[in-house]
């Protein structure tokens, strides 16, 4: 079965139409090339409660949701409240990974605020707006992606034994 992804990028320019967006693209790439599915795309504004209802429906149609974008510390940066907002669990030990490789290219990448949750039985990661941040930050966690959606299905002997709460 083909692993399932949804590339939403957060950026005001790019909903505008005011700039065209590089990251969104080039993740969907990198995805395919990773054996992903692409089942949605979405370019949203800095906002909220748009980010975090475009989370929720791309989470309906995808097993794997990234955004890129909306992660840093201006006032307009929200992807993470956005998505702290929507999702069941955080997986702060996958950001570490994601920052500690950022950090290895610019000293910027202490500035991301970037999450990764889950959402029912799929995985929400928040990736920098900038395309090699975000590339990087991806390809640093691609490797695990697939056995945690296997966990979060129950698709794993760990997670078969595991008691449901």
């Amino acid at each position: 079965m083909k692993l399932t992804a949804a590339v939403i990028t957060v950026s005001d320019s790019c909903y505008q139409g005011k700039r065209q967006d590089s990251s969104g693209p080039r993740l969907q790439r990198l995805l395919r090339d990773s054996e992903f599915e692409i089942t949605f795309t979405k370019t949203v504004p800095d906002v909220r409660e748009q980010i975090a209802s475009t989370v929720r429906e791309a989470a309906a149609q995808a097993r794997f949701v990234v955004t890129t974008g909306g992660t840093g510390i201006s006032a307009r940066d929200v992807t993470p409240e956005a998505t702290a907002s929507v999702c069941d669990r955080m997986l702060d030990g996958v950001v570490a990974v994601m920052r500690a490789e950022g950090l290895n290219q610019t000293p910027f990448a202490a500035l991301s605020r970037g999450l990764c949750g889950t959402l029912g039985t799929s995985l929400v990661l928040n990736l920098p707006g900038n395309p090699a941040g975000a590339e990087t930050s991806l390809k640093s966690v691609l490797s695990i992606v697939a056995h945690a959606l296997d966990l979060l299905a129950g698709k794993t002997e760990h997670a078969r034994a595991s008691p449901k709460s």
